[in-house]
């Protein structure tokens, strides 16, 4: 495993193209492969999580292909189409690959077992088997609700209507994706709306598919199953979770202004930013188009002074995976930055609030955190960060990425092990960084 060191930098300034979005790029080849024709997906993110998920599938009889740099072709030959039996599918670190092809399978006639990395290996699945049990699939779980876990679908699965206790955005598209091969209607009721990908891509590609706001303040999601889905290409834009590590990075590092081009500013994925604007960001949305269903902008970020706010438990879904980086620039605002509801950060690639809040203490920032809440004591615009330490990343990409973040303003570099895994979200993030002025070394 890589170690890289990060120095403290004078300024950031430039253009940045952030790779592209992993959520979109993870669904575009997933349904992708359930319409009838080939489509083209231009700007995949090309990291080792998606690289799983287009292996997984061709596994199961889906011919992928690289055409040349960020762009692909899929052939997809229907729903339910998937294809044999006693698939191995290793999905590496990717959550999100696992999750949304289990749904996918439930929905195929084929037999698969999901294996995972040592990290995706603890992370819990029984939210994704309750339901998709329910649809007919027969599951077969060896280890306790985690990796690895065996899968044999059904062609044409049972129509539920499915209530989850948490907002997840991989719940609700494991349900979705296997209710495409349902004859009847399937729905989703969840406590606040999650991030909207898999919907939108549905219903660009010509799905009948709906979301109500419930009286009661849930929101519910309903498709119609075996929908004609048809070919269209795909244009993936820019990762708003990737592009927060520059912004952030230009907010707290002095006479600094970056512009991260053509991000996905989809409402579901804009809470760090209406975060950060909260706290005194000077952060703008330029050119605002859509593209493909998702609406899109550039971003421009300069260094800003910044106050601790409390952020809401309603806004956690649209920012969950931008936690780390919050905290980041959290430490330079003035006062405390209180995050509420963001228990389900328990449960990613590590314990991020337990990761987080260790390195912070590390670097003498004083936190507090419980079950479902972190605080971080701001050392204000004038405070230093002045120890010489070292983070280990265990192996969440996003960890690695924000305490480097934190080392562009540090007064002793601050090193972070474990980084290899920063390629399975943002492949040639240094060279990206080093490029508007961070001073990154790798070991």
């Amino acid at each position: 495993m890589n170690s890289i060191i990060s120095h403290k930098s004078s300024n950031l300034s430039g253009e940045m193209i952030v790779p592209g979005d992993k959520s979109i790029s993870h669904r575009s080849l997933i349904i992708g492969s359930a319409v009838t024709g080939k489509i083209i997906v231009n700007n995949l993110l090309e990291s080792e999580d998606v690289l799983a998920t287009a292996n997984a599938l061709r596994k199961m009889g889906v011919s992928i292909n690289k055409l040349s740099n960020n762009k692909w072709e899929v052939f997809g030959s229907g729903i339910g189409s998937l294809s044999g039996i006693n698939n191995i599918l290793d999905m590496g670190n990717s959550g999100t690959g696992a999750r949304l092809l289990m749904g996918l399978v439930a929905g195929s006639d084929v037999e698969a077992t999901f294996i995972g990395d040592q990290s995706l290996s603890k992370r819990p699945m029984k939210r994704i088997i309750s339901p998709l049990i329910e649809t007919g699939a027969t599951i077969e779980n060896f280890n306790n609700d985690t990796l690895p876990i065996k899968i044999k679908g059904s062609k044409i699965t049972l129509p539920i209507e499915y209530e989850s206790t948490v907002a997840s955005a991989q719940v609700k598209s494991s349900i979705l994706l296997a209710g495409l091969s349902s004859i009847g209607t399937t729905s989703i009721i969840e406590p606040s709306l999650s991030r909207d990908h898999t919907e939108r891509m549905l219903k660009y590609f010509g799905a009948k598919i709906e979301t109500i706001k419930l009286k009661n303040s849930k929101w519910k999601i309903i498709l119609e199953g075996i929908p004609s889905l048809k070919p269209l290409d795909i244009n993936v834009p820019s990762d708003p979770s990737s592009a927060s590590f520059p912004i952030v990075s230009a907010l707290i590092t002095p006479n600094s202004k970056v512009k991260v081009m053509n991000v996905c500013v989809n409402e579901l994925r804009t809470g760090l930013f209406k975060t950060l604007i909260e706290m005194g960001a000077k952060i703008k949305f330029m050119n605002s188009r859509e593209m493909n269903g998702e609406l899109i902008a550039d971003i421009v970020a300069e260094t800003s002074k910044l106050n601790g706010i409390t952020i809401p438990k309603s806004r956690a879904a649209s920012m969950i995976d931008e936690y780390p980086i919050l905290a980041i620039a959290a430490v330079k605002a003035e006062g405390d930055t209180i995050m509420e509801g963001v228990e389900e950060l328990r449960y990613k690639e590590t314990d991020r609030i337990k990761s987080v809040c260790e390195g912070l203490q590390k670097v003498g920032v004083q936190t507090i955190d419980t079950h479902n809440s972190m605080i971080v004591k701001g050392i204000g615009p004038q405070g230093q960060i002045n120890q010489n330490v070292e983070i280990n990343s265990n192996l969440d990409h996003r960890i690695a990425m924000s305490f480097l973040c934190l080392g562009l303003i540090s007064e002793k570099p601050i090193k972070v092990d474990n980084t290899d895994t920063i390629k399975s979200s943002f492949p040639f993030f240094l060279d990206k960084m080093k490029k508007i002025g961070a001073k990154f070394e790798q070991l």
